[in-house]
């Protein structure tokens, strides 16, 4: 086995795309896509066999808020948002292993911390990761399956959502698909109010324009955009990959919330998908089961099954991280 930091792209689409649980975040476009994006950093680490076959693969992103070079030690951290990925045998899990030890010795000091996104169950795996620092905490999601008729989907829907979802359409909400780079700037400037207001950080217009340019043209990447009288009042990104539709960014205007667009994007979003084949809605996320999150309850509304995949971190740096979570709560209030 060996440790490689550059794959043959046909050789790692093809492991991605084989693999039961390649997602987006694994493939190639998108490591493009983050490599383009301002403030993104995207490593590949990868342990190869005896015949260069792939075993084990990871993708870590480095994300760093503030560009300076001292604040930099204090806002770095990577996030593998597909989490990790290798071949299901005894073998594989070696590899990751060996992955995994190298990876904590070359980042220890470089990172505040590394979190793996799971986007399926990864209990075969578990043991691995635990035994190199990343420790499981139950985080949720919410899974539709678009194989369904469409009358049992909207059957799915809560009243109160179907209701917001009429109300929507009465009002005039139109729910457009960006086809250009202005109705894109459009679409982002409405996910800047948002995130702003929210005080969170919302990753640069680059990351956005980099998926248009390499995902939209693979059918990877849509954006629907809400509107009201030719104004943009909603946005929401998908990404699109192996049958499965991932609710990405999203958000919609204050001042419009009695339109009920983001309903009505959802549900879109949700009649795009299986127009499109697509047989499962991931909405990227629930938070965590002991936590009151809002966001849980709207996604909570469209009848999806409930998972606990959870989410491992390891903390690299856990001085530095608790600095950087005050400074952190202090930056919100500027944002």
């Amino acid at each position: 086995m060996r440790l490689v930091h550059n794959l043959d792209e046909e050789a790692w689409r093809a492991f991605v795309t084989g693999h039961p649980a390649g997602n987006i975040f694994h493939s190639p476009e998108m490591t493009r896509v983050f490599a383009q994006a301002q403030g993104y950093d995207p490593a590949i680490w990868a342990v190869l066999g005896a015949e260069d076959e792939i075993l084990a693969l990871f993708l870590p992103v480095q994300i760093t808020i503030l560009d300076n070079l001292f604040l930099r030690r204090l806002t770095t951290r990577a996030v593998a948002y597909g989490s990790v990925l290798s071949a299901p045998t005894a073998a594989g899990q070696q590899a990751l292993d060996l992955l995994l030890r190298a990876y904590n010795r070359e980042m220890k000091s470089r990172l505040l911390f590394t979190e793996l996104r799971n986007l399926e169950d990864l209990s075969d795996v578990q043991p691995v990761l635990a035994a190199n620092g990343l420790a499981y905490e139950d985080h949720l999601n919410f899974l539709i399956d678009l194989t369904r008729p469409a009358a049992e989907i909207w059957g799915a829907v809560r009243s109160n959502a179907q209701r917001n979802i009429r109300k929507a359409q009465k009002a005039g909400v139109d729910i457009v698909e960006v086809e250009d780079l202005p109705a894109l700037a459009e679409a982002y400037a409405v996910l800047q109010q948002v995130y702003r207001r929210i005080q969170v950080p919302l990753p640069d217009e680059s990351l956005f324009r980099a998926a248009f340019e390499h995902l939209r043209p693979r059918g990877m990447f849509r954006v629907l955009l809400a509107c009201v009288e030719g104004r943009g009042i909603g946005a929401l990104t998908l990404l699109l990959y192996k049958g499965v539709m991932t609710y990405w960014y999203t958000g919609t205007l204050r001042e419009f919330w009695s339109f009920r667009a983001g309903d009505l994007l959802v549900w879109t979003a949700l009649e795009l998908g299986q127009a499109h084949g697509m047989h499962t809605f991931d909405f990227g996320g629930g938070g965590k089961p002991d936590e009151e999150y809002g966001v849980r309850d709207f996604k909570a509304k469209f009848g999806g099954n409930l998972v606990n995949y959870g989410r491992n971190i390891c903390v690299h740096a856990p001085l530095r991280l608790n600095v950087s979570q005050m400074g952190y709560q202090l930056l919100r209030r500027f944002l």
